[in-house]
C-alpha cells in the first residue's frame, strides 16, 4: 500500500471527510484530494500535521507494516526481551550494538575495497 492509499484508509478509519481532514491539517481540501490521488506529495510539516490529525506516527503514514521494524522471527524475540529486567535489556542492547558495529565496519571495508568480499 502506498502513502496515498494509507492516508485515505486512515482518514476513513477515523470517520473524517476530506474537508474535515483538511481543516485539521490547515490546508485546502483540494490539496488533501491531491495527496489521496497520489498526484502530490506533502511536505514534512504537512506529514507531521497529518499524523497528528489522524493520531498515528509519521512512520505509519509513510511505511507499510513490513517496510519498517524487525522480521517476524526477530519480532518474537524482541517481544520476549521487552519483558527482561533493565539490566538484562542493557546486556542485549550491548550485544546488538556490537554486532551492528561489526556488520557496518565489514560493509564499509568491502565498499572501500571496490565491493570485494573478504
Amino acid at each position: 500500500m502506498d502513502f496515498h492509499e494509507r492516508l485515505t484508509a486512515l482518514r476513513k478509519e477515523h470517520g473524517l471527510t476530506q474537508q474535515a481532514l483538511a481543516d485539521r491539517v490547515a490546508c485546502h481540501v483540494q490539496q488533501v484530494k491531491r495527496y489521496e490521488a497520489g498526484t502530490s506529495q506533502p511536505t514534512l510539516d504537512v506529514i507531521r500535521n497529518l499524523a497528528k490529525a489522524l493520531s498515528v506516527t509519521s512512520d505509519q503514514l509513510l511505511f507499510g507494516r513490513d517496510e519498517r521494524g524487525p522480521d517476524d522471527d526477530l519480532r518474537l524475540q524482541f517481544e520476549a526481551v521487552s519483558r527482561f529486567d533493565p539490566e538484562e535489556k542493557q546486556v542485549v542492547r550491548s550485544v546488538l550494538e556490537g554486532m551492528i558495529l561489526k556488520h557496518e565496519a565489514r560493509r564499509w571495508q568491502n565498499l572501500s575495497n571496490g565491493g570485494e568480499r573478504k
